[in-house]
């Protein structure tokens, strides 16, 4: 019969293991299903914008440089609200039962994924950078080829950029356990803060600052004007109001992407070397949820996506010619 304190073990068999941490099953049980209501929104909300970009291609309006670059972004957000979320809520308990490799693998694919959609954000500010400040060679410098190109370095610099991050890890898995039936990792906080924070946000922000200028200037520029042409000045205004919008955009993503990575990066300032585990779930999850808002922030305020998601709720996605949908 087991003893009191051997019950309280994650494998009472062995005197090296973990010890559970008991806490009241309601609160147990709101904060799983909180977790996991957030996990399967991401999944949802990013498979959407997979599906709108990809199914739908009336006149090639959707399969634009700006759009491929959306979907790459929603297919890192996808992959982190269905394989990396739901593993991080086993972590709630520091009880891991999936053995030591699981637990590098898991952070080497999280690393990956949120990594190319940080990387993804810096893209997508750039092209709206380049339309707004250069809106007349927009075309010859952002291309469908450049795009597709620069999409598939992002993906192979976040698995490079996560072999290097974690290679003590993969090398030995479970080194820096504490307990058996533990899943923790050792990061170098400096390169951490440097490569996945401070340079995505500098350059986000320094974007969005010119872009600001650049807009503000513009309307002021369109309150002064005066032309003979009032049809092309009506589709001056369309356009400018249209990047303007681009603009404020990009203002929310640079706010929310702020708010979710600050308190992790934050905790990470105290120290020099970082063992992420059961210990900062919370934090991690907030920087997770960043993944969650995007597909929100990028795509639910375009009109074409509204459109696009009231056909495949509706399941008129499945009907012959639904991909001709014209949805612009």
């Amino acid at each position: 019969m087991e003893t009191h304190d051997e019950a309280k073990l994650c494998f009472p068999q062995i005197n090296t293991s973990c010890i559970k941490h008991t806490r009241p099953q309601s609160e147990s049980m709101l904060i799983y299903v909180l977790l996991s209501f957030v996990s399967l929104l991401t999944v949802i909300l990013n498979l959407l914008v997979i599906i709108s970009i990809s199914h739908f291609r009336h006149r090639q309006m959707l399969h634009t440089p700006t759009n491929l670059l959306l979907l790459s972004l929603a297919v890192s957000d996808f992959l982190v609200g269905l394989f990396v979320m739901p593993f991080q809520i086993l972590l709630i308990e520091p009880c891991w039962f999936l053995g030591d490799l699981v637990c590098v693998l898991f952070y080497f694919f999280a690393f990956v994924t949120t990594n190319a959609s940080v990387v993804n954000m810096v893209l997508i500010s750039v092209d709206r950078y380049v339309a707004i400040c250069d809106p007349l060679r927009y075309s010859t410098k952002i291309t469908q080829r450049g795009v597709q190109i620069c999409v598939l370095l992002c993906w192979i610099y976040s698995v490079f950029y996560s072999f290097q991050i974690l290679s003590d890890n993969l090398k030995q898995p479970g080194r820096y356990n504490s307990c058996y039936g533990q899943c923790v990792i050792n990061v170098i906080v400096a390169v951490d803060l440097v490569l996945c924070f401070i340079l995505p946000v500098s350059t986000i922000v320094v974007l969005y600052l010119r872009v600001f200028v650049v807009a503000v200037s513009q309307a002021r520029a369109m309150r002064s004007h005066i032309t003979a042409v009032k049809l092309q000045s009506s589709v001056t205004v369309t356009v400018k109001k249209s990047e303007l919008k681009a603009a404020r955009t990009l203002g929310v993503v640079v706010a929310v992407f702020i708010v979710s990575y600050c308190p992790y990066y934050l905790v990470s300032l105290s120290v020099s070397e970082l063992l992420i585990g059961s210990s900062n779930i919370f934090i991690i999850f907030l920087l997770l949820s960043n993944s969650c808002l995007n597909p929100v922030i990028y795509a639910y305020f375009y009109t074409w996506f509204r459109k696009s998601v009231k056909l495949v709720v509706t399941l008129k996605i499945l009907q012959p010619q639904s991909c001709e949908a014209r949805l612009l």
